[in-house]
């Protein structure tokens, strides 16, 4: 294990240099993985490892849209996808990626079948985390540790296709068998990251929870909107106002930031918008810290969680949830944005 500076911090970091692919299909060369759940890391993380020759099955519901899915993926009723018991059963390794929600329903299903030396495999830790609330408690003689990688399995699965790697954190809450270590780092390569970096369940599921909330997606659609209507109530068109507020951001300066860091992207800014940007963000930070304060409290203390249990666990979930992304979809800012991406040039038909 590596040991990286951040910022004059040392932290331990396990790369794919010193944990190449064959050393993890080496320490899961006799595990069956089994992937629980095919929705939203599912799919990335099952077609990642099977591309990487692990031996991974499916379980889940059959006849849903799901287990569909799954066959139009290339898993196969009877030998890598079977139901969700099957599976369980199946498993020497589950890899349980459900919905926070959906994991309370399933799990003294899943409880029965964690025999000792089996491994249960997170990507969140919000289950374990939050053990009061969700009454996931595994037996004791089973390893629990977690993967989490640092975006959608869409990007996980994206990426993994393009020969890169997405950055993910790996945590042991529990180590039963003494080879928890090498058999989340060796799953943490086999589902495709470029590298792990070391953190616990609390933390992972504290920092996500609040960057969820915060500038990965509720803060950054808050600022959104509020430059945008303040452009559009001074007059400027839909068209200007979005490719000012999101367009430019999106396409244009983020890749720089990705590249290089801020300080790049500023260098490689006009003199007119580094000077801006350096009076301004010192006030952004300011007015937003508290609200950032506040979003963490929430989260530590337990409010957060129960809010999404709560939620997520209504029969009418789904369809207040279409209702709430129907008003961002429908809205004048994203219906501007349809229209700017119809124009970009790898959009445009190709002329005969």
């Amino acid at each position: 294990m590596a040991k990286l500076n951040f910022g004059g911090s040392e932290e331990n970091v396990v790369t794919r240099e010193e944990f190449p692919l064959s050393k993890a299909q080496d320490v899961l060369k006799d595990e069956v993985v089994a992937v629980i759940g095919y929705g939203v890391q599912g799919p990335g993380q099952a077609l990642n490892q099977k591309d990487n020759g692990i031996n991974v099955i499916v379980g889940q519901r059959k006849n849903s849209k799901t287990w569909d899915k799954a066959i139009a993926d290339g898993f196969v009723p009877g030998e890598t996808l079977f139901e969700i018991e099957e599976a369980l059963e199946r498993g020497t390794v589950i890899c349980y990626l459900l919905s926070d929600a959906a994991q309370i329903a399933l799990w003294p299903t899943v409880k029965k079948h964690l025999t000792p030396g089996k491994a249960l495999y997170f990507s969140h830790g919000f289950g374990i985390t939050f053990n009061e609330q969700t009454g996931i408690i595994p037996p004791a003689d089973v390893d629990v540790f977690l993967v989490a990688p640092k975006g959608s399995g869409t990007s996980l699965r994206r990426m993994f296709l393009q020969g890169r790697g997405l950055n993910s954190s790996y945590a042991i809450f529990q180590d039963a068998t003494g080879r928890a270590f090498e058999r989340v780092i060796a799953l943490g390569i086999a589902v495709g990251s470029g590298y792990l970096f070391e953190t616990d369940f609390r933390k992972e599921v504290f920092s996500d929870l609040t960057g969820e909330r915060g500038t990965l997606m509720g803060c950054i659609q808050g600022i959104f909107a509020a430059q945008y209507e303040v452009l559009r109530a001074n007059g400027h068109s839909p068209s200007e106002s979005f490719n000012e507020t999101v367009e430019e951001l999106t396409q244009s300066l983020m890749p720089l930031v990705a590249e290089n860091g801020m300080d790049w992207m500023y260098a490689n800014c006009s003199t007119t918008a580094q000077r801006g940007a350096l009076d301004w963000w010192k006030k952004f930070r300011d007015a937003t810290k508290p609200v950032f304060e506040d979003l963490y409290k929430s989260v530590a203390t337990g409010v957060e969680s129960q809010k999404s249990i709560d939620s997520n666990s209504k029969d009418d979930y789904r369809e207040k949830l279409d209702a709430e992304l129907a008003e961002l979809r429908e809205s004048e800012l994203w219906q501007a944005g349809k229209t700017v991406r119809s124009l970009r040039p790898e959009n445009q038909a190709v002329e005969a």
